[in-house]
C-alpha cells in the first residue's frame, strides 16, 4: 500500500526525496492509468474536431501559423510562413489570453484528476513557436542577421508564455510544460555557444517567473542536446524530458547531472518501443533509470502511442508496464 498521494509521489521524484516507486506520465492516452495530467493551455483558430476535455486541435494555431496533416495521426507539418517579413515591434501582434476560453475545461480536468499531478502545457514553445511563425530558414537567418527584428518577435512570444504560466498558477496547476526541440539525431540545431549567448538568459528569467508563481519547469526537448542538458538545469529545469534516449549520450548525462537533474524519458519511440520485445523494453527502462535515476528519486517515466510509427498496442503497454516494474534495487 502507497502513503503518499500520486501529486506527493511527483513531488518526491523531482526533489530526490526517495519516492515510493517511479511516477509515470502517459501523454496522449490513457492519462489516468499515470501520477500526472496534463492540462493544454493552446488554443486554435479553427473548432476542435475531438470533443474529449481540454483536446487540441494542431490545425490553425492561435498564433496565426498552420500545421498541415497528412492523414497518418502526426499533428501535421508546416505550410508557410505566417510572417514572410520580419515587422517592427509595434506591428507584431500577440494572441490574447482568453481566460474564460482557455481555461473553462479546468473544473471537469480537476474532478478527473483527483490526487494526480496538473501540469498545465504549452504545448509548442519558444523558438518553435518562432520558426513556425518565420519559417525555419528564416529563423536561422533571423539569428544571425536581424537581432533586433529577432528579439522583438521572441521575447514576444515568450511574453505570451509568462501570461500561460500566471493563468496556471492561478488555477490550481502544479507544474508548467515547455515543448521547444532544439536537436536534430545527430547534435544542436545551433552552436551550443549561439544557444548559451541568444536564449539561456531568456529561459533563464522564464523559469524564474514560474519559480516565484510556485510552479514547477518542466522541459521538453527532442533530437540530441547532450551538450545544454546541464545548461537547463543550471537555469531552473526541474523535469528535463530527454524525449530521444536513442540519440542522446545517456552515458555523458549521467556522468554530469545523475543524482542532481529530475528525468523525464520514454522508451525510445525510434527504436525500442516500436520494435522491441516486452523484456527489451523493461531492459531499456532499466538502463535509463540506472543511468539517469538516482536511489533517491529524479525519474519520471514517460509513456506515449505512437501506433503512427508502427508500435504495437501490446507495446504500448509493455512500456507502461516497464516503468511500472522499477526500484531502485532494478538500478546498475
Amino acid at each position: 500500500m502507497m502513503s503518499s498521494s500520486r501529486k506527493e509521489l511527483v513531488d518526491l521524484a523531482i526533489a530526490f526525496r526517495r519516492p515510493e516507486r517511479v511516477p509515470i506520465l502517459y501523454w496522449n492516452r490513457d492519462q489516468t492509468e499515470g501520477d500526472i495530467m496534463i492540462y493544454h493551455l493552446s488554443l486554435g483558430l479553427e473548432p476542435k474536431i475531438d470533443p474529449g476535455i481540454n483536446a487540441c486541435n494542431w490545425s490553425v494555431n492561435e498564433w496565426g501559423y498552420k500545421l498541415e496533416s497528412s492523414g497518418d495521426g502526426t499533428m501535421g507539418y508546416p505550410v508557410k510562413p505566417y510572417y514572410r517579413e520580419l515587422l517592427p515591434a509595434g506591428d507584431l501582434l500577440m494572441p490574447p489570453l482568453r481566460e474564460a476560453e482557455r481555461m473553462g475545461a479546468v473544473p471537469g480536468f480537476l474532478e478527473t484528476c483527483g490526487d494526480r499531478y496538473r501540469l498545465a502545457t504549452c504545448d509548442l514553445s519558444g523558438f518553435t513557436v518562432y520558426t513556425l511563425l518565420r519559417g525555419f530558414e528564416n529563423s536561422m537567418e533571423d539569428l544571425l542577421v536581424a537581432s533586433t527584428g529577432f528579439a522583438a518577435l521572441m521575447d514576444l512570444i515568450l511574453e505570451f508564455e509568462c501570461g500561460l504560466m500566471r493563468l496556471a498558477a492561478k488555477h490550481g496547476f502544479h507544474g508548467i510544460h515547455f515543448a521547444d526541440d532544439w536537436g536534430t539525431q545527430s547534435g544542436l540545431m545551433i552552436s551550443p555557444q549561439l544557444w548559451r549567448r541568444v536564449f539561456k538568459r531568456r529561459y533563464r528569467a522564464q523559469f524564474c517567473l514560474a519559480h516565484q508563481l510556485g510552479l514547477d519547469v518542466w522541459f521538453h526537448c527532442c533530437g540530441n542536446v547532450t551538450k545544454i542538458c546541464p545548461d537547463f538545469n543550471e537555469i531552473g529545469v526541474d523535469v528535463l524530458n530527454i524525449s530521444q534516449p536513442n540519440v542522446v549520450d545517456a552515458e555523458d548525462v549521467s556522468r554530469r547531472l545523475r543524482g542532481k537533474q529530475c528525468f523525464m524519458a520514454p522508451i525510445s519511440y525510434q527504436t525500442i518501443s516500436i520494435q522491441g520485445t516486452p523484456e527489451e523494453i523493461f531492459g531499456e527502462a532499466q538502463r535509463l533509470y540506472g543511468l539517469l535515476g538516482a536511489e533517491t528519486g529524479g525519474f519520471i517515466g514517460y509513456v506515449e502511442e505512437y501506433s503512427c510509427m508502427g508500435m504495437p498496442e501490446a507495446n504500448y503497454r509493455a512500456c507502461g508496464e516497464a516503468f511500472r516494474r522499477l526500484r531502485p534495487s532494478t538500478q546498475r
